[in-house]
């Protein structure tokens, strides 16, 4: 039997979702607990995976199993061997020709900006931090050149093992809450959805958005940018620490939920 489960995780404590030597990633602790539920090793396949850093609210994977448990007991008794920033959030029995990542047809990730003259304090390491304002409308003019079928050459990292960096970008809002000027801080949250992402390219990005937002480039930068097809054109990589995979979307035909409740906690 083939088992999907969606899980979020605060990424701050681990080296990022695939399995290392150290043991210290997602998905080891995840495949642990599972093997603990299961008694039995359990090997995962996930939708989209994440750094260091990075946090997850609707991480999918899948597994084939011969036990057949009532979904429930999955979520409750993996949970019980996952350490408390880890948790699965549903567990559904699937199609053998499902697949976690190749079943995807869209792929959602938010960034969540703390602009501030002072530091992250009680969300350090959850949201990315600038003490310079920002400006709305170019960052705007500057995503929307970004839009569409292109290659994202210039916003991939060198580790980067995506065999194309052709990528369909079909969404970027940005929506800011709060004053944002002397009579408080504010947040900023970017949402991005693509076809796929590659390594980086949404940090990428991000460092660039900020670039043209605090008026060090202008929005017609953008474009220069993504027309090099290189790295060395593009901003330098933004921290992991505001970024969230929100997860994947699948058609309606494989029955899975498409968010957790824990979507809307992002300021």
């Amino acid at each position: 039997m083939r088992m999907a489960l969606g899980l979020s995780y605060n990424g701050q404590g681990y080296s990022g979702w695939q399995s290392q030597p150290s043991g210290n990633t997602v998905q080891d602790r995840l495949e642990a607990a599972l093997h603990r539920f299961a008694t039995q090793p359990v090997g995962t396949l996930c939708a989209g995976r994440t750094d260091a850093g990075v946090h997850a609210l609707m991480q999918v994977v899948h597994f084939d199993t011969p036990l057949e448990r009532p979904t429930a007991s999955w979520v409750r008794g993996t949970n019980r061997f996952l350490p408390p920033d880890i948790a699965v959030q549903w567990a559904q029995p699937v199609a053998d020709g499902f697949h976690a990542r190749a079943s995807a047809v869209a792929r959602r990730y938010a960034y969540v900006l703390l602009q501030s003259p002072v530091r992250p304090s009680v969300d350090a390491a959850r949201v990315g931090w600038v003490f310079q304002a920002l400006d709305h409308a170019a960052m705007r003019q500057a995503a929307e050149q970004l839009l569409g079928e292109h290659d994202f050459s210039s916003f991939r990292a060198a580790a980067c093992q995506a065999p194309s960096p052709v990528k369909t970008l079909r969404r970027i809002d940005i929506v800011r809450r709060g004053p944002g000027d002397a009579h408080g801080p504010c947040y900023w949250r970017f949402e991005f959805e693509a076809d796929a992402f590659l390594h980086h390219m949404v940090r990428n990005i991000m460092g660039c958005l900020i670039a043209v937002g605090q008026g060090r480039q202008p929005p017609a930068w953008m474009q220069q940018v993504l027309r090099a097809k290189s790295r060395a054109a593009a901003a330098p990589t933004f921290a992991p620490d505001g970024l969230y995979f929100l997860g994947p979307l699948y058609d309606a035909a494989w029955g899975l939920p498409r968010r957790t409740a824990a979507y809307d906690w992002l300021p």
